[in-house]
């Protein structure tokens, strides 16, 4: 049986950027709300923990202070299994079609600062510094959209190397195995899926960056994410468990 078809992405957001201010200034001023943080960390790591067995390896790499999560993107829930292992408070960029609603309550509240899609968005970079800058833990893809197959990307997209040369924040390359799948839920299937957090990097800080060297730092952090997914890819999911237990990695059971 195939695999649930995503739905069509919207590339472009037509509300104006004044729509989106408030959320950035919620975000700019304040870290997460642990009322609304950890309620929905409680429910998602619960969720990926017994529907999906998730389990993380490594997640000793993520240092305190500012930092970069950089996963590989092939679902909606790739933050939260990203968020899952490690003892921080993880904040990233949403599509700005999810800030509406109740869901733009929860989202800004949790952290979340959206990215207008379609757009040249510098107030999404600037919240984005902001937060790592008071030494909070930011999420972005390489890949910018959703991988509908699990294959990563051939070519990085330039907006994380741009946040890594210009905050000089140490990287965390992850790799999301199995995450492809967990639309497939719905039909009651429920698949695997195993994080690995590489060890991490940083660039020498860069004030002002030209995009040739955004991409030349976006496409060594997906370099990176590539050589991790594919050695997990090829332990698999129980294989690279093992592996840690072996070499001392701490292979992670249930969230911290």
């Amino acid at each position: 049986m195939p695999d649930l078809e995503l739905k069509p992405q919207v590339y472009r957001d037509p509300r104006p950027k004044e729509y989106f201010d408030r959320f950035h200034e919620l975000v700019r001023a304040r870290e997460p709300e642990a009322r609304v943080y950890e309620v929905v960390r409680v429910v998602t790591v619960m969720w990926a923990l017994t529907a999906f067995r998730a389990r993380g390896i490594g997640s000793e790499n993520v240092p305190n202070g500012p930092v970069i999560l950089a996963p590989n993107h092939a679902s909606f829930m790739d933050h939260f299994f990203t968020g899952a292992f490690i003892r921080r408070r993880v904040q990233f960029m949403g599509k700005s079609q999810l800030f509406k609603g109740v869901g733009g309550w929860v989202f800004s509240h949790g952290g979340v600062f959206p990215v207008r899609r379609g757009h040249a968005d510098e107030e999404a970079f600037t919240t984005a510094f902001t937060v790592l800058e008071r030494g909070g833990a930011v999420v972005m893809y390489c890949e910018g959209g959703r991988s509908r197959t699990g294959q990563l990307a051939s070519e990085a997209r330039p907006g994380i190397g741009r946040l890594a040369l210009e905050s000089g924040a140490p990287v965390v390359p992850v790799a999301v195995l199995g995450s492809h799948q967990v639309r497939n839920w719905k039909r009651l299937r429920f698949p695997r899926v195993t994080v690995r957090y590489g060890d991490p990097f940083r660039f020498e800080r860069t004030a002002e960056t030209a995009r040739a060297q955004q991409q030349d730092a976006a496409e060594y952090i997906l370099a990176r994410i590539t050589e991790l997914h594919a050695e997990l890819s090829r332990l698999g999911h129980r294989g690279a468990l093992k592996a840690a237990r072996r070499a001392g990695r701490g292979a992670v059971a249930a969230a911290p």
